[in-house]
């Protein structure tokens, strides 16, 4: 595994940066190389205690649903064989690597507790360690950050055990002879599903069928098809994109109807637990002796005081431009395309807005001198 990324700018925290950027992950490190590129004077602060936690912490089993050719971020590529799949400690061993391999300057256990904005328009971070202060901040915390556990949960029998995908690691985790709940039947609930249910009974609960398709198709990876016909690159504002968008994220390489055929157990949306018995939408009941929530993950801007941009829990943006000046978001999904959260696919993302952090801090130092008497004097 790489060294560990340690803070390569010397930087006194009382001075002002020209663009911090919360969050090292993939769209993080993405646009760090664009900024050295442009000689931005940067810096990244990340919650975590090493590059690629987040991938790390994931299930043993996990691997990426995109061939190696398709992970890359700019300027390095993904080091495996073209058509192979990535797990996931191949992917943070990979941000390790990029991190260092461009000695981007990062700051670890670093969480951001409040942004900002000071009265002269540049923003104030305020940290466990101290305040950073940058004229340009770019939010790049990824689309997984708070897991969302229904209020249900609360009805469960207390010695029942219950986790969310985001905590689940492998079937050792949960009973190994009683029946587990899977609730959720997006990619996480039905590779988790499909892992438990080669030792043990297992239900999903549906709440809403997604759209299912295989790894390879007439002998290409799926992958091969989607960024050829530009499934991938559809531009947010359309109306296809908007058409799927609202069919949801796509299953890939986990068909339920092959569940089903090993014995696993479906249901339609769970509508209530009491003690060990779960009820679903059907009227059906089942008693279970484990319960695994793969049911998703909500964003979580709470420390992010810059009024109007985030509304009704949404970030309000263009291409991840806010109409706060100075502001930006890199990562979210379908940000400019369905592609814009995903690893091999965010760079072009990061680029675009490194142009644009490039030409708005050039207009802001342009009317900063027009207004400076000083300036005007000499």
């Amino acid at each position: 595994m790489p060294e560990p990324v340690r803070l390569s700018l010397s930087t006194d925290d009382r001075a002002v940066l020209d663009v911090l950027v919360v969050g090292a992950g993939q769209a993080g490190l993405a646009l760090g190389h664009h900024l050295t590129l442009a000689g931005a004077r940067f810096l990244l602060v990340d919650a975590g205690p090493e590059i690629g936690h987040a991938w790390r912490s994931r299930g043993d089993s996990l691997r990426l649903f995109s061939p190696a050719q398709y992970d890359s971020l700019p300027g390095l590529p993904f080091p495996a064989p073209a058509d192979t799949h990535p797990g996931k400690d191949d992917v943070a061993d990979y941000l390790a690597g990029y991190a260092a391999h461009f000695a981007l300057p990062v700051r670890l256990n670093c969480p951001v507790l409040r942004l900002h904005r000071n009265a002269d328009g540049s923003f104030a971070a305020t940290t466990p360690t101290g305040t950073v202060r940058a004229k340009q901040v770019v939010v790049a915390t990824g689309p997984f950050q708070v897991p969302h556990v229904p209020a249900v949960a609360d009805r469960l029998d207390p010695g029942v055990p219950q986790l969310h995908s985001a905590d689940y690691r492998n079937p050792r985790q949960l009973p190994g002879a009683g029946r587990v709940l899977v609730v959720g039947a997006a990619n996480s609930g039905l590779q988790i599903a499909a892992e438990l249910g080669a030792t043990q009974p297992v239900t999903v609960a549906v709440g809403t069928r997604p759209t299912e398709l295989p790894q390879r198709i007439a002998g290409r990876d799926l992958f091969s098809w989607l960024t050829r016909s530009g499934f991938l690159t559809v531009p947010a504002h359309t109306r296809i994109a908007r058409r799927l968008r609202a069919r949801g994220d796509l299953v890939i390489g986990t068909r339920s109807r092959a569940l089903r055929r090993r014995g696993i157990d479906f249901r339609p949306r769970l509508t209530d637990l009491g003690g060990r018995t779960a009820t679903f939408a059907d009227g059906t009941t089942v008693d279970v002796d484990a319960v695994v929530w793969a049911t998703g993950y909500r964003p979580d801007h709470s420390w992010l005081h810059v009024p109007g941009v985030v509304v009704d829990g949404h970030v309000r943006h263009t291409a991840g431009v806010t109409e706060v000046p100075g502001l930006y978001f890199l990562g979210l999904p379908w940000q400019t395309c369905r592609g814009s959260a995903l690893l091999g696919f965010v760079g072009a993302d990061a680029a675009r807005l490194s142009d644009r952090i490039a030409t708005d801090a050039a207009r802001c130092s342009a009317r900063t001198t027009d207004r400076d008497p000083a300036v005007l004097r000499a």
